[in-house]
């Protein structure tokens, strides 16, 4: 198998192969990460497509100083986050004309030591409103800081804290609940 920095430096020289290539090797991975944070399957093919036609606009700016993974995935996550953000701002501007939101709040926990499936985690996680299920994501799966976090989001690092913090309680509490219900 043909390594990514050869793969790129055949597309930098116009090889539709090298880019199919790469696609391939990449697109269900990369579809997981962008479904994650819209759990919806066509908007994470939406946001697949959006990222790579980025990153292959973008291929000269590749320094080859990381893994082509990586970057692809920062990406990914970033296009990911922009569509929060204008999904988000449409929001907003509903709340503006009378449309109003309700925060969930939840305070109990979970037991510790309790297992659940990764199945059962991401559907725990899908049930999340959508700026813990971002925050989460984003902290806990991908790794970014809260300053990080709050710039891509552009709230306060306290907020993404918060959210954070919410986030956590409210799936202890989604779990619970299921281990309850199945018992």
């Amino acid at each position: 198998m043909i390594n990514d920095l050869t793969l790129i430096e055949e597309y930098k020289k116009g090889s539709s192969a090298a880019f199919e290539a790469l696609y391939k090797k990449y697109a269900s991975k990369m579809k997981w990460v962008a479904f994650r944070y819209v759990n919806d399957q066509a908007l994470a093919e939406d946001i697949l497509q959006e990222a790579f036609v980025k990153v292959f606009k973008k291929i000269e700016t590749y320094e080859n100083t990381g893994s082509f993974e990586g970057w692809l995935r920062r990406t990914v996550v970033n296009t990911a986050i922009n569509y929060y953000n204008s999904i988000k701002k449409e929001n907003e501007r509903m709340a503006e004309f009378g449309a109003s939101a309700e925060n969930e709040n939840a305070t109990e926990s979970a037991d510790d030591g309790d297992n659940y499936t990764l199945q059962e985690l991401m559907d725990a996680v899908n049930m999340l409103p959508e700026g813990y299920k971002v925050v989460f994501n984003l902290y806990a799966i991908d790794q970014y800081s809260h300053k990080e976090i709050a710039e891509a989001l552009n709230i306060s690092e306290g907020t993404s804290k918060s959210q954070l913090f919410k986030a956590r309680t409210f799936l202890k509490k989604i779990l619970k609940e299921k281990k309850t219900i199945a018992k």
